[in-house]
């Protein structure tokens, strides 16, 4: 995926790593110009924001049904509260975007509703991401696609037919520009949850780029996930865990990002291609292959036995195919123990 304005999910040849800025700047605008900085120099693609105020998201309410209770990190607030403390100010926005391009960095974001879409058309970014608590929004969904830039959906809360409903309104609308993320919408999550097998049959499913949005602690799931196909890993990203906030405990700080980006960048080197050649040294090593040797010393005439002829490293005889079929025959001359075995040698 290059990084220039203009993004095509499938054109992504390498994996694709997403640093997400969410929550981790604290209200702090230096921070987050930091994070952003930390990101690339931990070898990120891309930096990912979130577009939403309390009021957009959800209202100033006490009553139950927005108590959080579930037995998340976050328990013990109300909606509206957590996120009066995790957006990032829009006015920030533009500004955060303009400096992760002029460092090099992708800069896109998750709006969570129709004035956020808006906002970020204004910013010209270049993809927007569905959030995985968003996937049952298909008003939204659709808004977003219909700006044909490339729609990346986490799965996090969602069912099979909630995907299909999710990645259908897409195309409905004229946009196959779609990734699917296998997430676990639980912060963080336990590996045991991960199920990366999901990975390679949602990409034969929908025949989409697929990927991982990855809340587990420690690099292992993402890297893993990249041998199963994956080609987008978003992980969250703090400067510093202790310097606290809503997701700081599943995020992780620069030289675990850029660890798990080197092991990343491994995998992909090992993965290659389908391919059945020999290198050159694969080639040349050949030689310490088995093949068949005159073992003892024989005389012409004798007849070739399990005993004087054998199987053995290394492979400057006859291929040991040809054992049985040799067996019986006779020497045509006189031949010295540790002679490679070849026809000229048989009657």
């Amino acid at each position: 995926m290059s990084k220039k304005m203009k993004m095509k999910i499938r054109d992504i040849e390498k994996v694709f790593i997403i640093a997400e800025l969410s929550a981790n700047h604290n209200q702090d605008f230096d921070v987050a110009m930091k994070t952003i900085k930390a990101a690339k120099e931990a070898g990120a693609d891309a930096i990912k924001l979130q577009t939403y105020t309390p009021d957009t998201i959800t209202i100033d309410s006490d009553s139950e049904y927005f108590q959080i209770k579930h037995g998340s990190i976050w328990d013990g607030t109300t909606l509206y509260k957590l996120y009066q403390q995790a957006y990032t100010p829009w006015e920030w926005q533009p500004k955060l975007k303009k400096f992760a391009e002029e460092i090099g960095l992708i800069c896109f974001s998750s709006p969570f509703d129709k004035t956020a879409v808006d906002f970020l058309e204004a910013m010209n970014v270049p993809a927007y991401k569905v959030a995985s608590f968003e996937i049952t929004d298909i008003p939204l969904i659709e808004y977003i696609a219909s700006k044909k830039k490339p729609v990346i959906i986490s799965t996090g809360i969602a069912t099979l037919s909630d995907i299909e409903e999710a990645v259908n309104v897409c195309r409905r609308v004229g946009n196959n520009d779609i990734a699917l993320l296998k997430c676990t919408s639980s912060y963080p999550a336990p590996i045991e949850e991960a199920n990366l097998l999901t990975i390679p049959n949602l990409r034969e499913r929908f025949n989409v780029i697929v990927g991982l949005s990855d809340h587990t602690l420690g690099s292992d799931v993402a890297i893993a996930s990249v041998a199963l196909g994956a080609k987008i890993i978003e992980k969250h990203f703090i400067l510093d865990r202790n310097i606290g906030g809503p997701d700081s405990s599943f995020s992780m700080e620069p030289d675990e990002f850029k660890q798990m980006v080197i092991s990343i960048r491994n995998v992909e080197k090992a993965l290659g291609k389908i391919n059945y050649e020999l290198t050159p040294k694969a080639e040349k090593n050949r030689i310490h292959c088995r093949s068949l040797f005159v073992v003892e010393d024989v005389k012409e005439g004798e007849i070739i036995t399990e005993i004087n002829v054998r199987s053995i490293r290394p492979g400057n005889g006859l291929p040991p195919k040809y054992f049985y079929q040799i067996i019986g025959k006779k020497f045509k001359d006189s031949f010295k123990k540790g002679s490679p075995l070849t026809w000229e040698m048989i009657e």
